[in-house]
């Protein structure tokens, strides 16, 4: 029997049109390209009003204020910070996986927007390894600065390992207080290590570098609002990579404040937390208001607005 006969005997006849196909597949990506056109509307939307926000006089002068006011004042919500919350617990998430790799979030993601930035506005590799040199002695001096505190912590602090009772000759039974058996040759690491007591001055090596990322961060996204400025007259907008890069850094500054102001508020320790963004203050005062203003005639990278403006050509017609 022939198999064309039999399949018409059967009433089933396959048709495979490409004309459909084509029309199936547009159904299909026309939901697709309006998600993606509503999506990047509301991105464009948001990371202008950020870099407006960003880029005024009034967060560029006087976020440092801020910062400060947020560190001197912020011990005074211990108060009223609950013992119970999640936030009270040492080993929460956010402290475990953010607060103790603070530089490398803040490294990765501001080396992509000012690299993405760069070569957005110029196509040239020279410009923006100089602008990435500025992130670079800025871990540099972190880097400094992290073995400066420690050799100052270990030569101003002793260790000491609690007594048991037997040792000091009192009874078990004895209200006492136990004494404290020195130990001269520890170290604040390896004292820490043999669950042993550190008592000594300190300055938190945590609030330093928040408050340093949270400066720096401020200082090189504040140049967004004048790239696209510069970008109107020439009817050009950035890419959507460089918005996406933009508004992840702006929500890794959230981030870094938010945790500044919960180690002030549950774990608060006066002075070392003042201290410590008296510190990250000064960097950012040598870096940004000292260093990088000497230009790149002196060997510096310069700020992060060198270099990167545009011209707007125009042609005139007698």
């Amino acid at each position: 029997m022939n198999l064309k006969t039999g399949n018409s005997s059967n009433g089933f006849t396959p048709e495979i049109s490409l004309d459909k196909l084509h029309r199936m597949a547009a159904e299909l990506i026309l939901p697709g390209r309006s998600i993606l056109r509503l999506l990047n509307t509301v991105l464009e939307f948001v990371t202008n009003f950020l870099a407006r926000v960003l880029g005024s006089s009034l967060i560029r002068r006087h976020f440092h204020l801020l910062l400060s006011g947020l560190v001197l004042f912020g011990p005074v919500l211990s108060f009223w910070a609950s013992k119970y919350s999640i936030f009270a617990n040492s080993n929460h998430y956010l402290y475990r996986k953010f607060l103790r790799s603070t530089w490398g979030w803040t490294c990765i993601f501001t080396g992509a927007f000012i690299t993405l930035l760069s070569l957005s506005v110029r196509h040239s590799p020279s410009l923006s390894l100089r602008h990435l040199s500025r992130v670079g002695l800025a871990g540099l001096l972190w880097w400094g600065c992290q073995r400066l505190l420690t050799l100052l912590e270990d030569a101003a602090g002793t260790c000491y390992e609690p007594m048991t009772p037997g040792q000091d000759g009192q009874s078990p039974a004895s209200p006492v207080q136990p004494l404290l058996l020195l130990h001269e040759d520890q170290n604040k690491a390896s004292c820490l290590k043999a669950h042993m007591l550190w008592r000594g001055y300190e300055v938190s090596q945590d609030v330093l570098i928040l408050c340093f990322c949270c400066l720096l961060l401020v200082e090189e996204m504040c140049v967004f609002g004048h790239h696209l400025e510069r970008q109107k007259p020439l009817q050009r907008s950035p890419g959507t990579p460089l918005r996406v890069v933009f508004l992840l850094c702006v929500l890794l500054l959230l981030v870094w404040m938010f945790l500044l102001l919960c180690l002030l508020a549950y774990f608060p320790k006066f002075p070392s937390q003042q201290l410590g963004g008296a510190l990250g203050y000064l960097g950012w005062r040598g870096l940004y208001q000292g260093l990088y203003r000497l230009g790149s005639r002196w060997g510096c990278p310069g700020l992060p607005r060198e270099g990167l403006s545009t011209t707007v050509h125009t042609n005139k017609q007698p």
